[in-house]
Order: C-alpha cells, then structure tokens, then sequence
C-alpha cells in the first residue's frame, strides 16, 4: 500500500527547504510591515491621488477668489500640500508659458486620463522660488515636486508633494525583503544542511571507528533514503570484513595451535636419537619451530581486538615503559609532554611500543623515546584534532634502505644467523604495525644521515 505522505528524499528536503525559506520570509516581511506602521505602508496609490486632486481642483476652481488660499491650505495633506496662485502671480504666468521653473513637462498620459484636465510637472530650486515668488519650504525640501494645476480664470493651483522619500520608501521595502529573504533563506538553510549532514557525519565517524575497533557496532538507519541506502551498505560491508577477518585468524590460529603435536611428538622421538650432534641439532630445529608456533599463536589470538576501546593517558603509557626497562637496568629517556590523552587500546598499544623499544635495544642502543602533537592539515590528510606522533630513536647502525618495509614482514630477520630463541620469530615488527594500524595510523622507518634508525609512529586524534 502506498503511502500518501511521500518518502523522506534528499530531494523533498530540498524542497521544503526551499518552501520554509520563503515562508518565513513572507511572515517576516509582512510582520515587519506590521511592526514599522506608516514608515513601511505601502505608497498611496497614484489613481486616487490624482481623483483626489481633480476633487480639489473642482471645488477650488467654483469657489469665490478670497476663499481659494484658506481652501487650499485646508485641502492640504500629508502626502501634499496645496497652494493658490492667482492669475497675475509670477508662477501662473510662467506656467501658462512653460517655462520658467526647472524640468518643466506635461503630466504624462495615463495620469492625465485620471486628473481630467490639463496639468503640468516641474521641479524648482531655492533660486526659481525666489524668482516666481513659489511659496515652498525649500529647507525642508531642496528639490521638490510640484503639479500645476490651472483653474478656469487662470490662477493656478500648486501641489508640492510631501512624499518626496517615496521612491527611498520604496527601495527601503525591498532592501528590507531582500534582507529578511536572506536571512531567513539562510537560517532554514543552515538547519536543514545540519539535518542533512548529521547522518553522514555518522557515517564518517562509524568509518573511523571501524577503523580502529573492527568489533564496532553497526549504524542506525536514518535520514534521508539515500543515506539509509548508504549506511545500510556500510553496515553489509562492516559485517562481512568482521566474518572475514574472524574466520582468517581462527584458521591461523587453529593451524599454529594444530602444529604443535608434531613438534610434541618429534622431541620425544629425538630422544631415541643415538648420535648426540644429530639429537642436538633436531632439537634445535624442534625448538625453533615451536618458538615460531608460539609467536605465531600470539600473533594471531585476537587478544588487542577483544580488548575495549577507552581514553587513556598516552605518555604515561610511554613512561610506563620506560620504568620497566629501568627495573632492567636499561635506560631509556623519554622526551615530551606529561600527559597526552589519547583513545584506544592501551595494552595493544603498549605491546606495540614495547616490541620497539625491544627491537633497538636488542640490535642497536637504548632508544630515546619522543612524543609531539602535529597539529591539523599538516599534509598528512587528517582532519580537525591533527595527529600524536611517537618516536624511537636509536644509535644504532641502521638498516639497509632496501630493508625498511621489508623488516615488517612476518618471520623476516635481516641477520639470518641469529638464533630464533634469544634473537625472536621475526613477528615484533609485525605485531606492532598491526596494532598501530589496527588504530588507524602507521609506522615509518627511517635511516638518520648521521647514523641510527627513527621509527616514527602516528596516530590520528578523533
């Protein structure tokens, strides 16, 4: 069954984006109308105002000569004032001439047509006043206009109009419209866009969380039906990289578990071995295989997955190591702000920082061990919050250029002469990029020109 009320869409919600936006607008414009009163009214329409005229006109016009000035002065209004000239008077004569004050022009067709008789338009300055004796309060009004209008015995009968700021009144209603259609565009804009990004800004942050936690929970579905679409496909893809990535270390795990009654059953055997150098070097081999077993087992146990994400303080955590390898009578210097909070695992990530700090005293010198803040937009393609960047220095020789991605591999040891007991499986290193990239960052390894090796961690802050 169809339903009446259409879908939640990117595109409805444009729409009524748009519609609210113009509601609004007319609410506040017709409210600000109501609010301002007469400042704001709309002009008095211009075919009234000339029936008015005409009205006055008339009446003047039949009335005795000595009444004229006083009618006219009562006749005046807000929107204009009315004066009388007689026929003799400067003014008349000038306007029965056309000529004499500035801009002078018949009253055009249309409004001529709604005045009923002949009229003429001018404007005048202080100076024209002066000249034809024109009774008007140029202070006031510097450049005002006037109609001329003439009456049966040739006196005429002079409005000036008082609403000379009609067209600034005009203007002034439209800027303020523009103004409250802006405005209010703009508001309704910023809230729609903000409920339109909330579910994608879920979505990133869900990406950056699966990205350090692959055991997070999925997103809620909501929002437009795009975004539900979307969210509902990260959510799919979410739960098959979690059923991929369980199944993957359940079967290492289990073929490293599974290879160790073998191993079980070849030392017992090696005891029947009559030749001592070949039961030695059997054992030997057993041993290194079952070093490389147990590596592998604590590779592949999950035990920094299972582990819950929180905040925790990052260079306490990095002191902490410190400390116990002091108990060990190994010094190692750590350089950089007391505290740095950070969120993640925090066994996992000292696990990853103790295989580094092991690996240098191990194969070069005690390391020194440094944390700085890199701030935002450095390069790096990180957001707001920029990055915490760790590094172990050593003095070491280094390692060969064409080594340093290769040290990461699984079993990899550059000297292949090292006993796998006392000189480790090869997994350290391993162990340790997973981890840091298991949080979203990354480990870069470094040859420093004046000798020794930078491993320069980064992770992100979000």
């Amino acid at each position: 069954m169809m339903s009446l009320w259409p879908q939640d869409t990117i595109a409805r919600r444009f729409a009524l984006t748009i519609m609210a936006a113009v509601t609004v607008a007319a609410t506040l414009s017709a409210l600000a109308v109501s609010l301002a009163g007469s400042w704001l009214s709309s002009p008095a329409n211009e075919a009234g105002l000339f029936q008015a005229v005409t009205s006055i006109s008339h009446a003047i016009d039949v009335a005795p000569p000595e009444m004229r000035p006083a009618l006219a002065r009562a006749a005046s209004t807000k929107l204009y004032e009315v004066d009388w000239y007689d026929a003799a008077s400067p003014l008349a004569v000038a306007l029965d001439r056309e000529s004499g004050p500035e801009d002078i022009h018949p009253l055009p067709s249309p409004w001529l047509e709604a005045l009923g008789r002949r009229a003429l338009v001018f404007t005048a300055t202080a100076a024209d006043a002066s000249r034809m004796g024109l009774r008007a309060d140029m202070e006031t009004h510097p450049r005002p206009r006037f109609l001329g209008v003439p009456l049966k015995d040739g006196s005429w009968l002079v409005y000036m109009a008082r609403d000379w700021s009609r067209d600034l009144v005009r203007l002034s209603r439209i800027a303020i419209i523009l103004v409250l259609l802006l405005l209010s565009a703009a508001a309704v804009s910023l809230i729609a866009a903000r409920q339109l990004s909330r579910p994608i800004e879920r979505i990133a942050a869900a990406a950056r969380q699966f990205g350090t936690d692959p055991k997070a929970p999925p997103i809620s579905e909501s929002g437009p039906r795009e975004l539900r679409g979307v969210i509902r496909a990260f959510n799919d893809m979410q739960g098959q990289i979690q059923k991929f990535v369980g199944y993957r270390t359940a079967m290492l795990a289990a073929i490293s578990h599974d290879l160790r009654t073998p191993l079980t059953r070849m030392r017992l055997r090696g005891e029947f071995v009559e030749d001592p150098v070949q039961q030695a070097r059997l054992f030997r081999d057993v041993d290194e295989m079952q070093a490389m077993v147990d590596g592998a087992l604590a590779f592949f146990r999950d035990d920094a997955d299972e582990e819950a994400v929180t905040a925790f303080d990052l260079a306490g955590l990095l002191i902490t190591i410190a400390d116990e390898f002091a108990d060990q009578g190994i010094t190692i210097p750590y350089a950089g702000p007391p505290h740095a909070v950070y969120r993640g695992r925090p066994f996992a990530l000292k696990r990853a920082f103790t295989n580094l700090v092991e690996n240098a005293v191990r194969h070069a010198t005690p390391p020194t061990v440094t944390l700085e803040e890199v701030p935002a937009h450095n390069g790096t393609g990180q957001d707001a919050g920029g990055m915490l960047a760790i590094t172990v220095r050593d003095d070491g020789p280094g390692i060969p250029d064409d080594a340093l991605d290769q040290v990461f591999s699984p079993f990899f040891r550059l000297d292949r002469s090292r006993n796998r007991v006392t000189g480790g499986v090869g997994l350290g290193l391993t162990a340790a990029l997973a981890i840091i990239r298991a949080h979203g960052g990354d480990i870069v390894l470094a040859n420093r020109p004046g000798g020794g090796l930078d491993a320069r961690v980064t992770l992100p802050v979000t």
